[in-house]
């Protein structure tokens, strides 16, 4: 089993790369951010491996790092997602990224990749959500708070405070940052007003 190659590159294709290594070339299919990542032709290169071995071919498939060859393998695990889908995904979004987007619920992101409908983006970000933490850098309590607004268990000053922010141009993520700062200086009772104006504060910064 091959799990790492280092080499030369060869050339590319639309969806892969030709790594040679001590003159034997291997096709290794990549998503579009690891081949933009990849130097030109003729230079060193180092690509983590996952092999899939089916009964009619053996086909490589190339990371830049052990953290996108973990998401590879996670987001196959949710059904509907196959490898190609998986690369589209990874094409799309960085696995922080992705880490990120599943960890605060947010399926639009997800969905920002070809081949991946509303259903699947959904199912992506369900199945997944307790393996995001491990790899996302979103501060927990944020999480939490996306977690209570998708459930519609937040409460209303806070929900209110979120949705004025967005409103006012902020991204779902940044407004649920400040609102989750916000909540920690002026507590659980904070009304909706005090909220804004401290999140204000905070995306100020």
């Amino acid at each position: 089993m091959i799990g790492k190659l280092k080499g030369t590159v060869d050339s590319y294709g639309d969806e892969h790369v030709i790594l040679d290594v001590h003159g034997v070339g291997y096709l290794v299919h990549c998503s579009a951010r690891t081949l933009q990542a990849l130097p030109s032709p003729g230079e060193a290169a180092t690509l983590f491996i996952e092999t899939f071995v089916r009964e009619d071919m053996i086909r490589l498939y190339g990371f830049v790092s052990p953290a996108e060859k973990s998401w590879f393998l996670l987001l196959q695990n949710v059904q509907g997602v196959g490898a190609k889908v998986a690369l589209s995904v990874l094409s799309v979004l960085s696995p922080s990224e992705l880490a990120n987007a599943v960890a605060l619920g947010d399926r639009a992101m997800v969905a920002r990749a070809n081949g991946v409908g509303p259903k699947v983006a959904a199912r992506i970000v369900a199945e997944l959500k307790d393996k995001a933490p491990g790899f996302s850098d979103v501060d927990p309590a944020v999480v939490g708070l996306a977690a209570s607004l998708e459930e519609r268990r937040a409460p209303a000053p806070v929900a209110d405070a979120v949705s004025a922010l967005v409103n006012l141009g902020y991204a779902q993520l940044q407004a649920s940052a400040a609102v989750a700062a916000a909540l920690r200086e002026a507590g659980e009772g904070a009304d909706t007003a005090r909220l804004i104006r401290l999140g204000l504060k905070e995306l100020a910064k």
